[in-house]
Parts: structure tokens; C-alpha cells; sequence
């Protein structure tokens, strides 16, 4: 498995209007890995996910894609290699899994084509590959919370890129479902070799399921490693404001936070 960054950001300054948001950052992605960004409400890593998407230009910098600068790419070329799963994504009222799926074979298909046998091979192996093939033929408004995220997940496999950026998977889920989420997700990793960014709110998810964590303060990155080297009481204390202690996970043996609080000091 290489480490060579596909994706990385050189030096960028995102803003929306006049209000700049994050600061002459630099990051790089490593190629086959799952990278988590972590960061207090509003700091700017959901903002870091749009830029590396292509959603959001940087006032200066660059976001490069295999080494060519993200912007100059056509939207086409830039879908084919990476796909995006939005905090909050919305499907049209009634449709059905299989043709919301299929929207991820938009990059690959020309204007007005037939779907060819790869297009339909695609939305099968990307239902089979999220174990919502039973739920093919289901109207997506009906599923759960669970359900659904496995299938925007399944339509930006049907994209068949090799990077997949997640803004807040497990946002509205329950415990079980957070699990099931991140544990195919790793699947995905460990099986296709896919490059895995998302940004995550709980640390303790993100510890146990990331290789590298980026943790993100007040627009710039703060700290970049292994879980074991970013969760830190001072890591958490700069980056949350939250006093702690950190244990290993008794089932993963990652970095566990356990929060002191006002009342348990």
C-alpha cells in the first residue's frame, strides 16, 4: 500500500466573503489511508473538506489533486477520481434506491447515453459492497437514518473513485448505527484500498477508527499523527478547551477521553 499523497493542500486560505475561516494551511493526505478531522464547532474543518473537494476555492493556496491543481481540472475528471458525501445530502421525494444510486455513474456516462453493463455491474457492486441490495427496489424516503447514509455511501461508490471525503457520517445516528457506518467504511478501506477523509465529532470514534487524525483550532492545523499522538490532555485542552484524561480503549487499545467536567475534578 503506497503513502504517496493524492490529495493535498498547499498553503490555503478559505473565506466566505470577507470573513476568512482557515489560514495558510498545509495538509497532506496519505494515499490508502483513513484520515479523521477532528476540531471544536467552528473551526474549520468541515470548511478544509469543502476546499478538498473542489466545493470551495481557496483565496490563496492550492488543494492539488495527483499533483495538478484541483480547479483546473474539469468537474468530470475531478468526480471520477473523488467522491463526496455531504453533511446533510437530499435526495428527490419518491425516488427509489437503485436510481439514486445510479446518480454516482453520472461522471462516467456522456450526455443522453444508454447505461452500459459496467453502469448496472457498478450500482450492484456498490449495493452488494454496502449490504443494501435487499433495499434496491425501496423508496429512500422510507428507510431509516442508518439505511440511508449506507446509501449515499453506495452512490458515491458508484462513482468507483479511489478517495472518498465524508463530511460528519454518523451525524443523527444512533450508537449502533455510528458503528456500522465507520465499520464499513473501514471495510471499504481494507478491502479496495479506498483513501478515506472524513471529519468527525467524537473523538473517541475518530481515535479508534482513523490511521492519522488532523485535529483542527480556530482555522489552522493544530496537530497532525497517529491517534496516539494527537489525543493528548494537552492536545484536548488547546484544541476542545476541555480538561481530561486519556486511557487506552479497553476493546481497541486507542486513545480513550474521558472527560473531567465541572462536578468530577
Amino acid at each position: 500500500m503506497t503513502h504517496t499523497p493524492r490529495l493535498q493542500a498547499e498553503g490555503i486560505t478559505l473565506a466566505y466573503g470577507d470573513r476568512e475561516v482557515v489560514h495558510d494551511l498545509d495538509l497532506a493526505i496519505a494515499t490508502g489511508t483513513i484520515t479523521a478531522i477532528v476540531g471544536a464547532n467552528g473551526c474549520g474543518k468541515s470548511t478544509v473538506l469543502r476546499a478538498l473537494a473542489r466545493l470551495l476555492r481557496p483565496r490563496t493556496g492550492s488543494v492539488l489533486l495527483d499533483g495538478e491543481e484541483i480547479h483546473r481540472l474539469p468537474s468530470r475528471e475531478v468526480a471520477r477520481r473523488l467522491g463526496l458525501l455531504p453533511q446533510s445530502p437530499s435526495a428527490p421525494e419518491g425516488i427509489v434506491v437503485t436510481d439514486l444510486v445510479g446518480r454516482g455513474r453520472h461522471p462516467h456516462q456522456r450526455f443522453l447515453a444508454r447505461w452500459t453493463e459496467a453502469d448496472y455491474a457498478a450500482v450492484a457492486d456498490a449495493l452488494e459492497a454496502t449490504g443494501t441490495a435487499d433495499l434496491a427496489d425501496r423508496p429512500v424516503d422510507e428507510l431509516s437514518g442508518g439505511q440511508r447514509q449506507r446509501i449515499w455511501i453506495a452512490m458515491a461508490l458508484a462513482q468507483q473513485t479511489d478517495i472518498l471525503l465524508l463530511d460528519e457520517p454518523t451525524t443523527f445516528l444512533d450508537v449502533a448505527h455510528q458503528i456500522d457506518v465507520l465499520d464499513l467504511l473501514t471495510d471499504l478501506n481494507r478491502d479496495r484500498g479506498t483513501t478515506i477523509v472524513m471529519v468527525l465529532h467524537d473523538l473517541n470514534l475518530a481515535a479508534r477508527y482513523a490511521d492519522s487524525l488532523v485535529a483542527v483550532h480556530e482555522g489552522r492545523v493544530h496537530s497532525v499523527g497517529t491517534p496516539a499522538e494527537v489525543i493528548t490532555p494537552a492536545v484536548v485542552r488547546d484544541v476542545f478547551a476541555l480538561d481530561c484524561e486519556v486511557i487506552p480503549d479497553p476493546v481497541s487499545g486507542t486513545p480513550l477521553v474521558l472527560p473531567r467536567g465541572r462536578h468530577h475534578c
